[in-house]
């Protein structure tokens, strides 16, 4: 009885199915045997010339078949012509040809062809040369051996063809439930990262707001109350921060590394690095920076980071040309420019953009919006321009 097991990349078949090669060097190695016996007992008995003739046909046929499967089961069958005519017992011719025949439709030869080349021949050299000697029962054993020989390869072949569509089903059936798993993840990440952008930034902003209004209605001798809530809302931006940091770490998903994952979070002081990188894989960046030391908040300053970074990704990836970041203060705000030319591949395609990190323009859109800030997009003559505006403090604009 065939037994199979079941682990988690599917059913495993036996040996003889995944290997079916060693089938025909069983059988090849019983035909060789035999023929070896044959050709022992002709030199022992000293049989004349005929008989060896007769035996060495056989043995030829056998060989031939090993490339030519069709022309070495026509000459092993027909050895059994040659050995009753010499007055021999056709039983070892018989067994080498059933070997040939089992071989032939284990290699996927028609089963019913080879049967009928093998039983003709069997039956021909008995009612013939053989003048029915031994008998109904010599006949029904030559008639029901080549049926055996053909039916059993044929159904080993068709066993194994039935064992790898089996696991061919069970490898589909794996990873169509890997890709649906990995689809649900991803869905249910993307969700929670809406709900936080939604839910929790819009109660933060807020609540930051709130604090602001209650800042500013307090008297002028209230001064612990007054760092009391500045101290609020220093947090309020701090959950912020945090929340951008989720959001990065649920729309990358598994894309990110564990190292990035706990990569402490950027800052204004990590652009210079940041734009060095890009620089080093090629990408010609002319930075202008110029913010005072301290004038804006660390939740901000992430903020500012991101968006350079995800604008020289779109310029490296679907730009040409030089890019340039202009990061300075204007007017008591934060303003960020990135502009570079559209490359030739989406020109006249209405966006300049793609994937970058993996927030792309929307969540750029985003995290700007979070911090209060505005963010317009250009992509007018042939140029694609990312603007942000900000207050120091992340208050709105």
């Amino acid at each position: 009885m065939v037994k199979a097991r079941n682990n988690q990349d599917g059913p495993v078949a036996p040996l003889w199915v995944r290997r079916p090669e060693a089938l025909h060097l069983v059988a090849y190695s019983v035909a060789a045997l035999v023929f070896t016996g044959q050709i022992v007992a002709v030199i022992l008995r000293g049989s004349d010339w005929p008989t060896a003739l007769s035996v060495l046909l056989a043995g030829g046929g056998v060989a031939l078949s090993w490339w030519r499967p069709w022309s070495g089961l026509v000459m092993a069958s027909a050895a059994s012509f040659a050995v009753t005519a010499v007055g021999r017992d056709p039983l070892s011719v018989w067994m080498m040809a059933v070997l040939v025949l089992f071989s032939a439709t284990l290699r996927g030869k028609q089963p019913l062809a080879g049967t009928g080349i093998v039983a003709a021949f069997f039956l021909g050299a008995f009612m013939t040369l053989g003048g029915f000697r031994g008998g109904a029962i010599v006949g029904a054993a030559a008639l029901f051996s080549a049926i055996a020989g053909g039916a059993t390869g044929a159904a080993l072949r068709i066993h194994r063809e039935h064992w790898s569509t089996l696991e061919e089903r069970a490898e589909s059936a794996i990873a169509t439930r890997e890709i649906e798993a990995t689809r649900r993840v991803t869905e249910e990440r993307l969700r929670i990262a809406r709900d936080l952008h939604d839910v929790i930034g819009h109660q933060v902003a807020m609540l930051s707001m709130h604090l602001g209004a209650a800042e500013i209605g307090l008297p002028e001798d209230a001064e612990s109350s007054r760092q009391a809530l500045v101290s609020a809302r220093s947090s309020a931006r701090t959950v912020v921060v945090e929340t951008q940091r989720i959001l990065a770490l649920l729309r990358l998903g598994d894309d990110i590394s564990d190292d990035e994952a706990l990569r402490p979070t950027p800052a204004l002081s990590g652009l210079e690095g940041l734009i060095a990188s890009f620089e080093s894989i090629g990408l010609d960046v002319r930075p202008s920076i110029g913010i005072p030391a301290g004038f804006v908040e660390p939740s901000v300053g992430v903020t500012v980071y991101r968006v350079v970074q995800e604008a020289l990704t779109n310029a490296y990836r679907h730009g040409e040309g030089a890019a340039t970041v202009d990061v300075r203060e204007r007017d008591g705000r934060i303003c960020v420019t990135v502009e570079n030319r559209i490359g030739h591949s989406l020109r006249g395609s209405g966006s300049g953009s793609g994937s970058g990190s993996g927030l792309g323009l929307v969540g750029m859109r985003e995290r700007v919006e979070s911090s209060s800030g505005r963010l317009t997009i250009d992509s007018d003559g042939g140029r694609f321009r990312v603007h942000a505006e900000f207050s120091p403090l992340g208050a709105a604009v």
